[in-house]
C-alpha cells in the first residue's frame, strides 16, 4: 500500500508534455517535475513584472526628459532676451556717458570763450590725464572684449550720476561768475565819463609788449600787447561804430577797428573770434572779440592800438 502511495505522489509531482506530429510518427514526451514548472511560472511572472516596470520607467524618464528639455529651452530663450535687454541698457548707459563728456567739453569751451576760470576737477578721477595731449589726435584704445554685466552697467550709471552732480555744481558756479562779470562791466560802462574817448583796458591780462621800439630797435610796435588765456573777452574801450570786423592780411589776423568820432580810432588784433560786424554801434565795455593768436603772433594776446587822425599814439595814456 505504501508503494502505491509513493508511486502516486511521484506521478502527482510530474507533468508530461507530449508532442504529436501532424502526419503521424513517433510521439515525443517531455516530463517536467512539478517544482521545476512552478519555478518556471514564477520566473516568467517575475520577468513580466520586471519588463512592465522597466517599460514604465523608460516611459516616465522619456516624459521627464522631454519636460526638462522644454524647460531648459524656455530658460535659454528667457536668458537670451535678458542678455539683449542688458546689452541695450549698456548701450544707453554708454550714450549717457558720452553725453556727459560732450557736456563737459561744451562747458570748457564756454569758460574758455568767456574768459571764466577753468574747471577745477580731480584729473585722477575724471580720466583727463595729461591736459597737454590733444585727445583728437591721440585716441588709441584697447583691452579685452567682454560682455557687459549688470554690475558693469550699474557702475557706469553711477559714474554718470556723479558726473551730472559735478556738472550741475560747475555750471552753477559759471553762471554766478558770468553774472558778476556782467554787473562789473555794466558798472564800468556807466561810471566812466566821456563814452567816446578810450578809457578802459581792452582785456584782462599782462602787458607782454609795450608801445615803441622793441627787439633791439629792429621793430616799432604801434600798440601794446596784453596777454591772457585763449578766449579771454576783448572789450570796446569807448562807444563807437565798428568799421572793420574780420581777417586782416597785414599780420593782425582777426581784427576789429572802431571809429569813436573826432578822429579817434581803436584797433584790436589777433582775435580768435570776432563778435561784432562792420557798421554795428558798440558801447564801452561791450565784448567785441575773444583773445586768440591769429596773424603774426606767438601766443594768445590782444594787440591794442589808439590812433588819432590815423596816427598811432601810446595807448598807455588811455588805460584806466
Amino acid at each position: 500500500m505504501s508503494a502505491d502511495n509513493e508511486q502516486s505522489k511521484t506521478a502527482a509531482e510530474e507533468y508530461t508534455i507530449k508532442f504529436i506530429p501532424p502526419q503521424g510518427g513517433d510521439t515525443k514526451t517531455i516530463r517536467l517535475p512539478g517544482a521545476l514548472l512552478k519555478y518556471g511560472v514564477i520566473s516568467l511572472l517575475a520577468g513580466a513584472m520586471l519588463f512592465v516596470g522597466a517599460f514604465s520607467y523608460a516611459v516616465y524618464s522619456t516624459f521627464v526628459n522631454r519636460n526638462g528639455a522644454a524647460e531648459i529651452e524656455d530658460l535659454r530663450q528667457v536668458n537670451s532676451i535678458q542678455q539683449e535687454q542688458l546689452l541695450q541698457l549698456a548701450k544707453k548707459a554708454n550714450a549717457l556717458q558720452e553725453d556727459m563728456n560732450q557736456l563737459k567739453k561744451l562747458e570748457e569751451d564756454i569758460r574758455r570763450l568767456s574768459g571764466a576760470q577753468p574747471m577745477q576737477e580731480n584729473n585722477s578721477s575724471n580720466g583727463d590725464g595729461n591736459q597737454s595731449v590733444d585727445p583728437e589726435t591721440h585716441n588709441g584704445q584697447g583691452g579685452p572684449i567682454s560682455t557687459p554685466t549688470v554690475q558693469n552697467v550699474s557702475d557706469t550709471l553711477a559714474l554718470v550720476e556723479q558726473g551730472l552732480a559735478v556738472r550741475r555744481q560747475s555750471l552753477t558756479a559759471l553762471k554766478e561768475e558770468l553774472s558778476q562779470r556782467q554787473k562789473e562791466l555794466g558798472a564800468v560802462s556807466i561810471n566812466l565819463p566821456g563814452g567816446t574817448t578810450p578809457a578802459i583796458w581792452p582785456a584782462r591780462g599782462v602787458v607782454s609788449s609795450p608801445y615803441g621800439l622793441r627787439w633791439n630797435g629792429s621793430d616799432f610796435h604801434p600798440g601794446i600787447d596784453i596777454a591772457n588765456d585763449m578766449g579771454t573777452p576783448i572789450l570796446a574801450t569807448a562807444d563807437g561804430v565798428v568799421r572793420v570786423a574780420g581777417w586782416n592780411d597785414g599780420g593782425y589776423g582777426n581784427m576789429v577797428d572802431i571809429d569813436h568820432g573826432n578822429g579817434i580810432m581803436t584797433r584790436y588784433g589777433h582775435a580768435m573770434q570776432v563778435a561784432v560786424t562792420a557798421g554795428q554801434h558798440v558801447r564801452r565795455g561791450q565784448v567785441i572779440a575773444y583773445m586768440g593768436s591769429t596773424g603774426f603772433s606767438t601766443g594768445p594776446h590782444v594787440h591794442y592800438e589808439v590812433r588819432i587822425n590815423g596816427q598811432a599814439v601810446n595807448p598807455s595814456a588811455y588805460l584806466h
